[in-house]
């Protein structure tokens, strides 16, 4: 601080009167400065934790409209005594191995190992709401076609054992499946249900083809093929999206339980295991 003195005693109150009200304003600016400094990082502070909030109700808000609309939907509640019919693609999946066997004919071990390739085809499905939860449900079908492809050993007892894999057969089914439904929101746009029934299969189609190996013709592994029918359980898990009042489109899956016993020229061969899952996507229509 500089100080200049005067030459009398009144002079020198004068200058540190002037001084002093200089260095006062002076103070006075800083503060204002800082009062300032402090609102605005107040209001910046403010206005950060007040968009941070807008952004989490925006969220919210949102999560909220897309469950309303799943949900929710139109006036699309399922009633007692509607009907539901449903038309689409199927695709009948076999598990693997389905049948190993090994036969002894004429001095010969011939061993067999099928698989069953998948099968697509046409699917229809009726269903009968006798509560808004509880529903009746009939799963029909064009046939289904599938290649049978084998892994055969033969062993004559002379020669090395020949083996080789390919297409033994073609066989044709139909899989009426007959099953009881719980929805569990028949209130709502999306509509998942589970069932559990009865399938019943017959094979409409069995035939033994030509084996071809290296572009040679070796025949077929015999004249007749023949495969029993089959009762077994169904086990459904699916779901509805209703896009309108009665429009709808259904995604629905199965576990079936298919085993029928095999007979080759009349000789029992053993039981060919299906057990296959069945899927379909489908357009419905409820009235």
């Amino acid at each position: 601080m500089y100080w200049q003195y005067a030459n009398t005693a009144g002079g020198f109150r004068k200058r540190v009167y002037r001084h002093s009200q200089g260095l006062c304003q002076h103070t006075n600016v800083i503060l204002a400065h800082a009062r300032v400094g402090r609102v605005f990082c107040c209001g910046k502070l403010f206005f950060s934790h007040f968009k941070e909030h807008i952004m989490k109700r925006s969220l919210q808000v949102g999560i909220a409209a897309i469950l309303s609309v799943a949900l929710a939907g139109p006036a699309i509640a399922h009633e007692a005594g509607q009907w539901i019919f449903r038309a689409g693609v199927g695709q009948v999946a076999p598990k693997s191995n389905n049948l190993s066997e090994t036969v002894e004919d004429e001095g010969i071990t011939i061993g067999v190992a099928l698989d069953i390739d998948a099968g697509t085809s046409l699917t229809l499905m009726g269903t009968y709401m006798f509560t808004p939860n509880w529903a009746f449900d009939i799963l029909a079908s064009w046939p289904f076609k599938h290649d049978v492809n084998g892994n055969i050993s033969i062993d004559d007892g002379i020669n090395p054992v020949e083996s080789f894999s390919t297409k033994v057969a073609e066989v044709e089914h139909l899989p009426p499946t007959f099953s009881i439904q719980y929805h569990f929101l028949p209130d709502a746009q999306f509509q998942p249900y589970v069932g559990l029934g009865l399938n019943y299969t017959t094979f409409t189609s069995e035939k033994f083809t030509n084996i071809v190996i290296d572009g040679e013709n070796l025949g077929t592994l015999g004249d007749s093929l023949s495969l029993d029918d089959s009762f077994g359980v169904a086990g459904q898990l699916g779901a509805d999206w209703m896009f309108s009042d009665n429009w709808l489109v259904n995604f629905d899956v199965r576990w079936i339980n298919i085993e029928s016993d095999m007979t080759v020229d009349g000789l029992d061969i053993g039981t060919v295991k299906i057990d296959p899952w069945v899927y379909s996507l489908n357009l419905g229509y409820r009235f």
